[in-house]
């Protein structure tokens, strides 16, 4: 769930469920899923090592052979050869737009505004959208910390995995099939 979506989930006197709208108890777990998770055994795509489902996020992350595995589903979707990331501009370090402080990352940033100018209502350019291939850099935000919680809350390059030529239809096409192979 979005972070909108799950908190008119929790607006009512009573919470309710985001699926089912059955009330929620506070403070309550949903231990039946995290002990599923806990409990069914998954094989990385990369290495073929078999694991629980609660371990798989740390060791994808940490799997050269997952990163390939991936690699090769951008690259069966990308419809030109991989740039030499040296032609991207800077998509991992971002100023603030307050007040200039620099090499922030994505996360960093948005803790820095929420920290030291959540109050402040001038109209800035987001540096993240500005270095997007889409982005505007002359677009301000009405809303800078509003845009920064919705649009920023994860980073687009765990998604695009550094190629921003890829076709999007094709790739979730890709992502479809890779998904109906996985077990």
């Amino acid at each position: 769930f979005c972070t909108p979506c799950l908190q008119e989930c929790l607006k009512p006197k009573k919470p309710v469920c985001g699926v089912c709208r059955s009330t929620l108890a506070p403070g309550s777990r949903a231990l039946d899923l995290e002990k599923q998770i806990e409990t069914t055994e998954t094989t990385c795509n990369g290495c073929n090592k078999k694991m629980f489902l609660s371990k798989m996020r740390s060791h994808a992350a940490s799997c050269s052979k997952y990163q390939n595995y991936i690699m090769e589903g951008v690259k069966a979707v990308t419809k030109e050869p991989l740039h030499n990331t040296r032609s991207f501009p800077n998509r991992f370090t971002f100023p603030c737009p307050y007040c200039s402080e620099k090499n922030f990352d994505q996360e960093g940033l948005v803790e820095h505004c929420k920290a030291l100018h959540s109050m402040d209502a001038k109209q800035v350019v987001c540096p993240i959208c500005a270095s997007m291939p889409w982005g505007d850099p002359n677009y301000r935000s009405a809303n800078f910390m509003e845009h920064l919680q919705r649009r920023h809350r994860f980073s687009y390059d765990t998604f695009v995995v550094g190629d921003y030529d890829a076709d999007e239809d094709d790739m979730m096409a890709q992502v479809l099939m890779r998904s109906l192979r996985d077990k």
